[in-house]
């Protein structure tokens, strides 16, 4: 089946811009990220959501997850578990490795669940 691919416009509007500010990702006592150099990304009215470039994250921390989701405005989303020393965060964090136009600037990052790690921005 074919998926829906649908454009942001003013009754969906998203933006992405720059964070001010320094994004911190802690999971437990473990620093997942901490970067200047994030994104936000606001969608219509859900709460706005930080995307941290991958290359700020130590790969160690990151296992590929089996789960998949698809977003009409963003694409094909694929999910990761956070691994500390305290245990494994299931599905913790997505990408979109290939965003629709409307998003591209979020290939590269990675968006994290807030009620399952800790996210600072200062």
């Amino acid at each position: 089946m074919a998926k829906t691919r649908l454009i942001p416009d003013d009754t969906h509007p998203i933006t992405v811009e720059p964070t001010s500010g320094q994004v911190r990702i802690r999971a437990g006592d473990t620093i997942v990220a901490d970067t200047a150099k994030s994104l936000t990304l606001q969608e219509a009215s859900y709460p706005p959501v930080a995307y941290v470039p991958l290359a700020v994250i130590d790969p160690s921390l990151l296992r590929p997850s089996d789960t998949e989701t698809y977003c009409p405005y963003k694409g094909d989303a694929t999910y990761y578990d956070v691994v500390t020393p305290d245990g494994v965060i299931a599905d913790a964090a997505w990408t979109y490795a290939e965003p629709y136009d409307a998003v591209s600037e979020i290939a590269g990052h990675l968006a994290f669940y807030p009620d399952k790690v800790v996210i600072t921005v200062s």
